[in-house]
């Protein structure tokens, strides 16, 4: 597996990382990015997108710094013009397991696999590459610097929130449809109240202090 970091100028065009790597003879590039490393509740999800190369999205950009009525027409955008889009979900239970690195490359090894056409090259995310056999790049920052790692950014926000917000029905004392499961200060009093769900990260701070459990 070939592996690095990129540290390149934050200004270059979106697609500079998607074009330089077809410049090297790669064909099926995807871009992976994760939502739901932080949580206290819920669980990771990874995607992977794979865009035409001619793909342009005006405001698309970093989930983070996108607004939800706006993440979600981009989401409905990228979902019926990318050539395959792949989504991996690893819940809580199993965080707890193995910790939430391996989790996250694990849910981004999961959409990998579950795209529709085999990707020849990665762009991935932060600085840990994707356990699988496949060429592939690191890239700090990347959800803001790669059209393909911003496309699997919003629909790996967007799929984890419904997820988040399905929940909610389920587990309504913690209010899981606003924060989406992230440490407020509401969710942290909701766990010290009535204890923790099936939904929560027993192994992380604010919920492991009122586990009956070590």
């Amino acid at each position: 597996m070939r592996q690095k970091t990129l540290f390149t100028d934050p200004d270059l065009p979106l697609n500079h990382f998607e074009q330089a790597a077809r410049r090297n003879g790669f064909q099926c590039i995807a871009g992976v990015d994760e939502a739901g490393r932080g949580p206290l509740a819920g669980p990771v999800v990874a995607a992977a997108v794979v865009l035409p190369d001619d793909f342009e999205l005006a405001g698309l950009t970093d989930s983070k710094q996108v607004a939800p009525g706006t993440r979600l027409r981009l989401f409905s955008e990228i979902r019926s013009r990318a050539l395959t889009v792949g989504v991996g979900i690893v819940p809580a239970a199993e965080i707890d397991r193995i910790n939430i690195l391996q989790a996250t490359l694990r849910a981004m090894a999961l959409a990998v696999t579950r795209l529709a056409a085999s990707p020849d090259f990665l762009l991935v995310d932060g600085i840990n590459s994707v356990p699988l056999a496949i060429p592939q790049s690191t890239l700090k920052k990347g959800d803001a610097r790669s059209l393909s790692i911003a496309a699997a950014s919003i629909v790996a926000k967007v799929v984890r929130d419904r997820m988040m917000i399905g929940y909610d029905r389920r587990f309504p004392d913690y209010g899981f449809a606003g924060h989406k499961g992230y440490g407020s200060a509401a969710h942290l009093a909701a766990i010290a109240r009535v204890g923790p769900c099936p939904l929560h990260r027993r192994t992380f701070r604010g919920v492991r202090e009122h586990c009956c459990e070590p």
